[in-house]
C-alpha cells in the first residue's frame, strides 16, 4: 500500500516555525490531484472559501506538469 504514496523529496515540503508541515506546489503536482483542503501552495486553483476552482490557475496545471516531469 505504501507503494501508492509518492516519495517525498526535500523540496516537497517545509516546516513552519510552529512545526506544521507545508507541502509545496511541486509535491501537489507530483501527487496528481487536488485534495480540496485549501492548501497554501495548491497548483490546481481550488479556493476553499468558494469551493470552486480558479479556471486560470487550473488551466496552467498541465503546463506545469509538462515542465516539471517532461510529460505531455
Amino acid at each position: 500500500m505504501d507503494d501508492l504514496k509518492p516519495q517525498l523529496d526535500p523540496e516537497d515540503f517545509y516546516k513552519t516555525e510552529e512545526g506544521y508541515i507545508v507541502f509545496t506546489e511541486k509535491y501537489h503536482l507530483k501527487r496528481g490531484f487536488c485534495c480540496q483542503n485549501g492548501c497554501k501552495h495548491c497548483p490546481y486553483g481550488f479556493n476553499i472559501k468558494t469551493g470552486k476552482f480558479d479556471p486560470e490557475k487550473k488551466k496552467s496545471v498541465m503546463e506545469k506538469l509538462k515542465n516539471l516531469f517532461g510529460k505531455e
